[in-house]
This record gives structure tokens, C-alpha cells and sequence, in this order.
């Protein structure tokens, strides 16, 4: 292979894997528009998590009590199986 070939296939491969990492992006800001829409997640809740970092500032989410028994049982039939 001559220089000219490499260079063209290195031109290729960095437009590819530039639009490649575009879409990844696009997808990964859609999903995280959805699920705030849906009501899944609060990320403005975890955009305060940098600006609330003290010791003494409460949890970005509390875990319930009902929600600890729950994932404790889904834990413990995962490791049985």
C-alpha cells in the first residue's frame, strides 16, 4: 500500500468514527430526555449533587424501606441460582 491509500483510509475511518460518536451521543441525550419525561429519573436532582457535596446535605434520593426487602430478596435468589 502506498502513502496516498493509507491517508484515504485514515480520512474514512476518522469520518466514520467521527459520525459514529455523534450518533452515540445524539442517542445517549435522547434516552436521557425520555426517561426525565417518563418520570424514571430527575437529573436535575443529580446536577446538585456537585453544588450540594457537603457531609451534612441530604441524599440526592432516598432508598424506601419496602424497596430495601425487595431488592435484598432479588439479591439473595440471584446468588441461590
Amino acid at each position: 500500500m502506498d502513502m496516498e491509500t493509507i491517508r484515504e483510509l485514515q480520512a474514512y475511518g476518522y469520518a466514520f468514527f467521527t459520525v459514529f460518536l455523534a450518533v452515540i451521543l445524539y442517542a445517549y441525550i435522547y434516552h436521557l430526555y425520555k426517561s426525565e419525561k417518563n418520570g424514571r429519573r430527575d437529573y436535575e436532582k443529580y446536577a446538585r449533587m456537585a453544588l450540594d457535596d457537603e457531609i451534612t446535605d441530604s441524599p440526592v434520593e432516598k432508598i424506601e424501606p419496602e424497596y430495601q426487602e425487595k431488592d435484598k430478596e432479588e439479591r439473595l435468589n440471584e446468588l441461590a441460582k
